[in-house]
């Protein structure tokens, strides 16, 4: 169930990327590097594009508010880095993911991208070191004064530049998702199938010890290692979470969103990928409200995105039908205790159900992206986006948030009314500072954002 709260804003903007227009391409998603130096946002057509921006620190002097002594403050600026365009793909742009690579300090940003034309391309950052004494110069030599990134140039000493091309689906690709270690890269798409890649990139198990040991042959780098299919309609979301040794032999599992209204697990046996579970014909706990035209059904029409809450024994779904779902882990012992008649494919699989709905989640429009808060947040806050033009901030309300409530009972502690002149494609926290969003919407926009608790 869902309560509003009233009082104070919770959330505010704080620095616009690109300015919306509505006759330039739409703004589809985006994504942080996993040390938040970089975000980078893919644009559709008539223009389609990858802008990359990269956090800088930036030093002014401040009076202090007791003396006239003077203090150095200093401040983040999101810097245009680079552009990618009429590079690679034929197709409009429609997701953008950077590999959890870049944390190491000699190893560097490696992006995904994937494009209607089918392919996913890898993207190394290239930097030129002869220029880094100019580009400290001039930001010695910065004037202070309010900047906004939303110009087209970029550092002519800075690019990404491909280093694979990953080939396979029939025709669009709609998602693009990387495990926790970058070992594996899963695309989805219009073709109903999902494509896993086994990837060896620098900072990866198996991959090489840094950039310059990167193999120029795209075949030893990424290795197909399943091509799942089960959905009937698109596959529209997908996302990696920990399997916690309830399916299969592997580490992890895979979640899917479909336009066929049905969520997927799948889980690794022997080598092999196979579907643990169909999520979609799951009743509504009567304690729960559900959609009056489908029969207590969790959800009724296209589920757009999945994602997981830190520590993966809870995921949340967003769907067409406006409604947003919280869907809860058990353990192959708990299921056997409290849900004796579930089929599983193995006695020893644990089990997914859906323990909270949240039917009206952006006022009945579609539920586009969700997106909840990492652990060193220290708020445990889940955020979404919709159909209504609107970001909503959501609170947990139960005493225990570790995911191990029956009835989850959450607050809509915030609302960005218009927060985008159109839809609200993609809602992101950034991966260390619990603090700041980012957001990207039908407008073309993208939207920085504060959090303030």
């Amino acid at each position: 169930s869902v309560t509003q709260e009233g009082g104070a804003i919770m959330i505010e903007a704080i620095s616009t990327l690109t300015t919306a227009n509505l006759t330039r391409s739409p703004a589809w998603q985006a994504s942080f590097s996993i040390d938040g130096k970089y975000l980078a946002v893919c644009f559709g057509n008539p223009d389609t594009h990858v802008k990359i921006w990269q956090c800088c620190k930036k030093r002014r002097k401040s009076s202090s508010p007791d003396a006239n002594d003077k203090c150095v403050v200093e401040e983040e600026e999101w810097k245009l880095l680079a552009t990618i365009r009429d590079e690679g793909h034929t197709r409009s742009i429609r997701s953008v993911a950077f590999a959890p690579t870049s944390i190491s300090y000699d190893v560097v940003p490696i992006l995904a991208t994937a494009s209607f034309d089918g392919k996913v391309l890898i993207w190394e950052y290239c930097h030129d070191d002869d220029d880094d004494e100019d580009d400290m110069m001039q930001e010695k030599h910065h004037d202070n004064s309010s900047t906004n990134s939303n110009n087209e140039q970029s550092s002519t000493s800075s690019y990404f530049e491909p280093i694979a091309q990953l080939e396979g689906h029939d025709n669009e690709i709609k998602d693009l998702a990387w495990n926790t270690t970058g070992s594996l890269l899963a695309s989805c798409g219009r073709d109903k199938t999902i494509w896993i890649w086994e990837c060896f990139l620098p900072g990866t198990i198996g991959g090489a010890d840094s950039s310059n040991n990167m193999n120029d042959d795209d075949g030893e780098a990424f290795e197909c290692l399943a091509v799942l299919q089960g959905h009937d309609g698109d596959v529209k979301s997908i996302a990696f979470g920990p399997s916690h040794n309830q399916w299969g032999e592997g580490e992890e599992i895979l979640v899917s969103a479909s336009y066929d209204n049905t969520i997927k697990v799948w889980a690794e046996e022997a080598g092999d990928w196979y579907c643990a579970m169909t999520l979609g014909e799951d009743s509504v706990p009567q304690s729960m409200p559900s959609s009056s035209s489908g029969g207590g059904i969790v959800h009724t029409s296209t589920v757009w995105s999945v994602g997981f809450a830190p520590g993966g024994v809870r995921f949340f779904s967003g769907s067409d039908d406006g409604a947003m779902a919280i869907w809860k882990l058990y353990t192959a012992t708990e299921r056997k205790k409290l849900f004796p008649t579930e089929q599983v494919v193995s006695s020893t699989d644990g089990l997914w159900k859906c323990v909270g709905r949240l039917p009206d989640a952006h006022s009945s429009y579609a539920v586009f992206s969700i997106d909840c808060a990492p652990t060193r947040a220290g708020h445990g806050r889940i955020a979404s986006a919709g159909g209504d033009n609107s970001i909503n901030i959501y609170r947990e309300e139960s005493s225990v948030g570790d995911g191990t409530s029956e009835a989850p009972k959450f607050s809509l502690e915030d609302v960005a009314v218009d927060a985008h002149d159109g839809d609200v494609n993609c809602i992101k926290w950034h991966p260390r500072d619990g603090r700041c969003l980012v957001s990207c919407g039908d407008d073309g926009a993208v939207k920085l954002w504060r959090y303030i608790r």
